[in-house]
């Protein structure tokens, strides 16, 4: 980047520094022209009398009369279209075109240059009688030295502003990169050493602007990995328990068959025990791979009708629940989004209510404008455990003589953020604890809203 800057700076003073110069030199060299034409002009008018046209036609009027060798005498006639006096033999060849439209008085006067033996020069006409005109020229060579001391110059000064350009550029690129050659080195050890240590910011410029975005991008990549490793941790102590159950019954049964010594009743029980260890480990893994995903839904999934949700919801728990009831009261209200998501959202939110529900309690569901309210008749939450039923494995002091992995109201908010909603828990109207889950949503069904 360094080297970039120095060769913009350098070519955006190189333009400037060129314009510049073009443009004096011009102006220079046009003013230079217009102060010769001007002189050129009084002295032909101061020439153009009786005794000089007389002594320039007989051709013996010396050079030195004129007072400079480097000015010339022309007569021209238009009607002859010839000169007819000159002060030396070279200078008939100032005569232009334009010379004889002065002669004729076609025009006041004109102005052009001549080569006479190698050397410039500039020429004036101006009319002097019937078709005839006196030209007066001179040499141009001092202006042309000076103009081409001055365009040297010019050129030398350019390329020494260019230089100082070129080197102020690198000047400037070395010391105002140098926080973004830190900021690089910083990331770049970060990258080596995986550490997500902040990285210093210093100032309140763009580059701090950068390295502040650096840190809040650490710290949320910082955060994400501190979950990562407590959600690995979690699952790791939550499987222990099962596995290690898991296998006491296996290594009883083992020895059971080994020895003949295990009635059928106790078998049969052990094989319960062990079927229901699999299934909560089932039910955890499964828990813990929807947890995992860190992408959100798609946008559009498909139409989901939630009252149809809740209804499957609630018939599905209660074919594994026989000692709670479910009062249910739903609207119309369509969401756009995964209904399999959805469901298991809302049936995990009844599995809780009806597990804390005392035996021949009454769970109720309500869905009314895009919210799910599930409230039960139990002890509700405690004020402690309020802010954390949402965390992943946690379980409060009441729960962790109950099954369950601390994993089901982690699934229902992940499932609400996934689809643009939120999740809540209070207090239910009677006492009990309660949930409202809320999706964004239409009463309408898409295709009426579409025609409509």
């Amino acid at each position: 980047m360094a080297s970039r800057v120095t060769l913009l700076t350098t070519m955006a003073v190189g333009i400037a520094v060129t314009a510049v110069a073009f443009a004096a030199y011009a102006t220079v060299r046009m003013q230079s022209m217009e102060s010769i034409d001007r002189s050129l002009h009084t002295r032909a008018l101061a020439a153009a009398n009786p005794d000089t046209l007389a002594a320039l036609q007989s051709q013996q009027l010396p050079a030195w009369a004129l007072g400079a060798g480097d000015v010339k005498l022309v007569l021209i006639d238009a009607s002859a279209r010839q000169a007819v006096g000159w002060t030396d033999g070279a200078a008939a060849g100032v005569v232009g075109g334009t010379d004889f439209l002065v002669a004729t008085g076609a025009r006041s006067w004109s102005a052009h240059s001549v080569i006479i033996r190698g050397v410039r020069y500039r020429a004036v006409a101006v009319p002097v009688g019937d078709d005839q005109a006196l030209i007066l020229s001179q040499s141009l060579k001092p202006t042309d030295q000076m103009l081409d001391r001055l365009g040297l110059v010019m050129l030398l000064f350019g390329l020494a502003g260019m230089i100082s350009a070129g080197l102020a550029g690198w000047a400037v690129a070395r010391n105002g990169l140098r926080p973004v050659r830190r900021l690089t080195t910083a990331v770049e050890d970060i990258a080596r050493t995986e550490r997500l240590d902040p990285i210093p910011v210093e100032g309140n410029d763009e580059v701090a602007r950068l390295a502040q975005a650096f840190n809040a991008m650490l710290t949320a990549l910082s955060a994400s990995q501190a979950r990562q490793r407590q959600l690995v941790a979690d699952a790791g102590h939550e499987l222990r328990t099962p596995l290690t159950s898991l296998r006491t019954n296996l290594d009883l049964l083992a020895q059971a068959d080994a020895s003949a010594q295990l009635s059928e009743a106790s078998r049969k029980e052990l094989l319960d025990d062990v079927r229901a260890q699999i299934t909560e480990m089932t039910t955890l893994i499964g828990d813990l791979v929807e947890l995992a995903r860190e992408d959100p839904a798609t946008p559009s999934v498909e139409p989901v009708e939630l009252a149809a949700v809740v209804s499957q919801a609630v018939t599905r728990v209660r074919r594994r629940t026989t000692t709670v009831e479910f009062v249910v009261h739903t609207e119309p209200w369509w969401v756009t989004g995964d209904s399999a998501a959805l469901e298991r959202a809302i049936t995990n939110l009844l599995d809780n209510a009806a597990k804390w529900s005392p035996q021949g309690g009454c769970v109720t569901v309500e869905l009314k404008q895009g919210t799910v309210m599930v409230s039960d008749q139990g002890r509700g939450i405690s004020d402690a455990d309020l802010p954390r039923v949402f965390d992943r494995f946690y379980r409060s002091a009441e729960s962790r003589g109950m099954p369950g992995s601390g994993l089901g109201l982690s699934i229902v908010k992940a499932v609400a953020d996934r689809h643009g909603g939120n999740v809540r828990a209070g207090t239910g109207p009677e006492g009990g604890a309660a949930f409202w889950f809320h999706v964004p949503g239409t009463m309408a069904p898409p295709e009426v809203l579409a025609r409509s």
